[in-house]
């Protein structure tokens, strides 16, 4: 497990997980905002409570990109309430828009997973859209090729996850946090 340039501080309270799908967010978010004493929002579970439909239905009936405009307003939203930890959905750094959003209004931990290691957890997933095709493996690779960039340009801290333990991950994440303070993070007005 590396970090991606400087440690900051846990002075600042919104912690982000960024991530392929599948690549332990929301898992390893629940555990990291209990430790923290923080509240866990998952990015796509509040999307969901707003439409009353689920991702993948919108997605379908919609397309991705009017899922991914409302999807930005929803980090908007959920950034700027300045306290907790944040899941984002796998695809969240596409806009550069979201990705200069999420990177100075929280510290960021990107989950880096291969898209190997995602297939073996996902493969019986049929709620995730962009893997309702025929070669889900092939296309986590697209999406890993198109998004690892994307996620460390994001990031203040990689975090390696090709399979260790739930508890490790959170001791990692809460290394870094505990860390000094970084000088460019500003909190949200």
């Amino acid at each position: 497990m590396r970090s991606a340039g400087p440690s900051y501080s846990r002075g600042f309270n919104v912690y982000v997980l960024v991530g392929l799908p599948g690549s332990g967010k929301s898992t390893v978010g629940r555990h990291l905002a209990r430790k923290l004493s923080l509240p866990f929002i998952d990015s796509d579970h509040a999307i969901e409570e707003r439409l009353g439909c689920t991702v993948r239905e919108y997605f379908e009936v919609e397309g991705e990109e009017r899922f991914r405009d409302l999807e930005s307003e929803v980090l908007a939203e959920l950034l700027a309430k300045g306290e907790g930890v944040l899941s984002t959905g796998g695809g969240s750094v596409l806009r550069e828009l979201n990705r200069e959003r999420l990177k100075s209004q929280g510290v960021v931990f990107y989950l880096r997973t291969t898209p190997e290691d995602v297939f073996r957890r996902l493969r019986n997933d049929q709620s995730r859209p962009l893997l309702q095709v025929s070669d889900p493996l092939g296309r986590l690779r697209e999406l890993f090729e198109i998004r690892d960039p994307l996620y460390k340009a994001t990031a203040h801290h990689v975090i390696e996850n090709s399979r260790p333990h739930v508890g490790t991950l959170v001791a990692s994440i809460l290394k870094n946090i505990e860390a000094p303070s970084p000088p460019n993070l500003q909190h949200p007005s």
